[in-house]
């Protein structure tokens, strides 16, 4: 007897976490197995030209990344997902499947500076034009859009500066143009903001942060409408992207704890980003999810919850005030990821070209992790004294 499988849709979005993709397992066991896999064996020659059999050849998908995929579409709300090697290799596989020569992009000029590069240089090359726009325009990105703009790419909130866009006007406003319309959905995992039901048509996540989750995990996610679904896919076969299964067995693994991590990263984002707003030292706290911060009505708006990653001003200080600060800090870790169970913080400069970053002070952003926010705010303490003695 073959048990039931749940109607994915009817659940609430952190059963579907626990539930999505779980048919890929075999013999009783909870888990789907690791495919190491390259090649397929076909018993006829007919099945072999016909492509008759569920899995065909290692890189056109295997059990591990059939679960990882459906997981990763229900989690998103969208029609289906592919992975990529990194969360970088999964928006440079999207971007080349739709743009060609001749088009034009519209960037949010919050945009993840690796991807600026990408605009700049390769899609430059290739005779794409890339316009960055004010992320804050809403509705009014109307002004931009050119006969041959075909996409409007949006990051929400903004890299390192956490501006929120106003998702549902600005594809309301590019649909209405026959343009379309992708989302770097990294922050929220795709669990506390769901991207389809505001009118996206593709979203994007580094797999490698919050779907990961235990910094261990290199991956990257695509998940498309129902419309965008079958040009996506054959040009991302084209492209010859996959992932390596033990990454993709990772994120398996962390997307079955994605709503309990989550909000505890919230938890103690909240707590450890109010205590900062009283610090002398901070100018302001970038975080969406916090009254009075910017973004705060659309986010309250959209979201569900909030992850824990923000950004701060500091009142200005010297560059050696804030290594003081930051060489000595004994429970955040200074490194180039987030999204993992522990805490980050790494000073940044804001990079923009359409619109101007009025602060003035040194810049942080900080990944708040599981541990206990006492002493996180003990760590973060000790290091602004430190600021405030070599200022």
């Amino acid at each position: 007897m073959t048990r039931k499988k749940p109607d994915l849709k009817s659940l609430a979005p952190e059963t579907r976490l626990v539930a999505a993709g779980r048919e890929y397992s075999e013999h009783g066991f909870v888990n789907p197995a690791v495919y190491h896999a390259s090649t397929v064996l076909f018993d006829t020659m007919e099945e072999l030209l016909a492509y008759k059999k569920p899995f065909v050849y290692g890189r056109r998908g295997t059990p591990t990344s059939r679960a990882v995929e459906t997981a990763v579409a229900a989690l998103e709300g969208g029609f289906a997902t592919k992975v990529a090697p990194s969360g970088m290799a999964a928006i440079s596989t999207m971007l080349f499947s739709f743009l060609k020569s001749g088009e034009h992009l519209l960037m949010t000029d919050t945009v993840y500076d690796p991807v600026r590069n990408l605009c700049d240089t390769v899609l430059k090359g290739l005779g794409i034009e890339t316009t960055y726009y004010d992320p804050l325009l809403g509705g009014a990105i109307a002004t931009l859009i050119r006969p041959n703009t075909r996409m409007v790419y949006c990051e929400s909130p903004g890299s390192l500066t956490m501006e929120v866009q106003d998702v549902p006007a600005i594809a309301a406003v590019a649909h209405a143009h026959g343009c379309l319309v992708a989302l770097d959905n990294t922050w929220s995992a795709g669990h506390f903001f769901k991207a389809f039901e505001h009118g996206c048509d593709i979203s994007v996540q580094a797999g490698t942060k919050y779907l990961g989750g235990h910094s261990d995990a290199m991956m990257g996610t695509i998940t498309c409408s129902e419309a965008t679904w079958p040009g996506f896919r054959k040009a991302y076969e084209t492209l010859g992207q996959f992932a390596g299964p033990d990454d993709m067995n990772l994120m398996l693994r962390g997307i079955r704890t994605l709503d309990v991590r989550l909000e505890r990263h919230m938890k103690n984002a909240v707590i450890v980003a109010d205590w900062l707003r009283t610090r002398p030292e901070v100018d302001s706290v970038l975080y969406p999810a916090l009254p009075n911060s910017p973004g705060h009505s659309l986010w309250k708006r959209d979201y569900r919850g909030a992850s824990g990653l923000f950004s701060v001003v500091l009142r200005p200080a010297s560059k050696g005030a804030v290594a003081a600060m930051l060489d000595d800090l004994a429970l955040f870790g200074m490194g180039y990821s987030w999204g993992g169970y522990e805490s980050l913080c790494v000073p940044f400069k804001a990079n923009r070209t359409a619109t101007r970053w009025p602060d003035t002070g040194p810049a942080l952003r900080l990944h708040i992790g599981l541990e206990n926010p006492a002493d996180l705010i003990s760590d973060l303490e000790a290091g602004l004294q430190r600021l405030s003695r070599h200022a």
